[in-house]
């Protein structure tokens, strides 16, 4: 009897970072049955000659837990050789969820193009116990014992561990703080010890409230998640700021007694563009003056707030210690809805208060009001540094992800990074290597998360494979908008190049350019 499939004359890489060979993959039901100079007879033959055979790509932060129920694609990560994605990202999640509140979550799953890895997020753990009381205070004894029976019963089934956030941009309802940042330390260190008796699992915590600096407070609950879980933590967000030049290497030397206890912080080689949308002004959440935009949404209370003096002094007092970005020449009018607005198009705020004489703050938000909330802006924040990404793209305590592709997504879209990584940072700057590149996306992740049927080329493990042109493969670093969100709404997608093939299960799910595959991916379980 012949293959199932059978993948020719490709240079392998097997995702361990060892040196790439040539050779082929033979399939069978879905596994990998022998690996190097193999032939035979198949069913399906892939030529590969001139291209790299690969472990399909590992997202170990995607935030896709409302969009497999309408995408069953999972897009567009699935557009960039990634065949499995972890969810339930920064504490969000849409289950548990009890009848009554299920008006906020999706109700029918899809079966899914690609594989899901399960974070149990706390918040919809301690909503399921508590209530709306979860958005107000810490959990008491009694719910703290009924929360962490919830939290063993989902590791119990195969969750990866459990997520949470202490970011101040991560608000719920109401523009209330999300129900994990509410919890206690006697809270987490019940969740943390549900893993330490099982002994297996992650943490995985948006913890660095200030971008790319880990504060003495913030060390502090690193330290303890570890130590009282015994079970590797990844926190967010390790991005470059050129506004704070030596924030990157101050947190990795702060961290590093935590990393040497399995601490990985977690950052995406992509430089960060994202649209502004003033409607929702996410970009700017983690400022405490901006608290009041997501209490009262609506239009009319959004225009007061930008119009009050106060406001844009608090604001302006804040920017001196910028949380999230502190130089307006990086912050674009993309695109004004009035006339006398269109010739500032294309030019920085920066430019346009040197040219008004005024300053930055009042001119950012005067053109706000006067285009009534219509205008877009694109911000270029993070990772810009050449030199210092390279230092964090070979920093091998660093997991590299934070697609966010079900996140954020009518700002921006960095779920590409796999194909920018490849294309952008090994092949045209040769930063790395294209098998540390590969291994980064491979088994690095699947290690950390306990993956342990994928992310390597090897027999008996699971046929997810990613076939690309090493001389193509790449994307940009700004999506392109599409409007096929429910309802027509806007989201930012980044379309790929270079990438023939993804197997998942030994399925043949995207080949050409197209997704051309359904249903051939699983939820895997711990």
């Amino acid at each position: 009897m012949g293959y199932d499939v059978l993948i020719k004359n490709g240079a392998l890489i097997d995702g361990t970072g060892t040196a790439a060979r040539h050779g082929s993959v033979a399939i069978t039901d879905g596994k990998i049955i022998e690996v190097g100079e193999i032939d035979g007879p198949a069913n399906q033959v892939i030529d590969a000659e001139g291209t790299v055979v690969a472990p399909g790509f590992i997202d170990p932060h995607t935030h896709y837990d409302a969009q497999i129920c309408w995408d069953g694609a999972v897009t567009p990560s699935s557009w960039h050789g990634v065949t499995s994605v972890v969810v339930g990202n920064c504490g969000v999640g849409i289950a548990p969820c009890k009848l009554e509140s299920r008006e906020i979550a999706m109700r029918d799953l899809v079966l899914s193009l690609i594989h899901l890895a399960f974070l149990a997020p706390l918040t919809p753990f301690r909503h399921y116990v508590m209530g709306t009381e979860s958005l107000e205070r810490a959990a008491t004894p009694k719910e703290t014992r009924d929360i962490q029976a919830l939290l063993g019963e989902a590791m119990d089934v195969g969750a990866f561990g459990f997520s949470s956030t202490i970011l101040n941009q991560h608000l719920g309802f109401q523009g209330r703080p999300l129900a994990c940042r509410n919890a206690s330390r006697n809270e987490l260190k019940a969740y943390a010890n549900v893993l330490k008796s099982r002994g297996k699992g992650a943490i995985e915590v948006a913890l660095t409230r200030q971008i790319g600096v880990l504060e003495e407070e913030q060390c502090e609950l690193l330290d303890f998640l570890l130590d009282h879980s015994g079970r590797p933590v990844t926190f967010i967000a390790l991005f470059d700021r050129d506004d704070i030049s030596e924030a990157v290497r101050d947190t990795l030397r702060r961290a590093a007694p935590m990393i040497k206890k399995g601490a990985r912080p977690q950052t995406s080689p992509l430089p960060l563009t994202r649209e502004i949308n003033m409607r929702n002004p996410f970009s700017f959440a983690a400022f405490p003056s901006w608290k009041r935009l997501f209490e009262d949404t609506s239009e009319q209370a959004q225009i007061a707030i930008y119009k009050d003096r106060a406001f844009r002094d608090q604001f302006r007092e804040e920017l001196k210690n910028p949380l999230a970005f502190g130089n307006w020449e990086r912050i674009t009018l993309h695109e004004a809805q009035t006339n006398p607005l269109k010739h500032l198009e294309g030019l920085t705020v920066a430019e346009i208060a040197g040219a008004q004489g005024k300053d930055a703050v009042d001119t950012f938000l005067d053109i706000v009001v006067a285009d009534n909330l219509s205008c877009e802006f694109t911000m270029a924040s993070f990772n810009t540094r050449v030199d210092r990404m390279a230092e964090l793209l070979n920093d091998p305590s660093i997991l590299i992800g934070l697609g966010d592709g079900g996140a954020h997504v009518d700002m921006l879209c960095d779920c590409g990074y796999p194909t920018y990584l490849l294309g952008t940072w090994v092949r045209e700057r040769g930063v790395l290597s294209i098998e540390q590149a590969v291994r980064r996306l491979t088994s690095d992740p699947a290690d950390f998360f306990g993956i342990s049927d994928r992310g390597r080329l090897q027999p008996g493990l699971a046929a997810d494979i990613v076939i690309f042109d090493p001389d193509t493969i790449g994307s940009g670093n700004r999506g392109e908008r599409r409007y096929d969100l429910p309802g027509g709404g806007k989201r930012m997608v980044m379309p790929s190049r270079g990438v023939q093939y993804t197997l998942v299960n030994g399925d043949v799910v995207y080949a050409g350019g197209q997704i051309v595959g359904s249903g051939s991916g699983q939820i895997l379980r711990a």
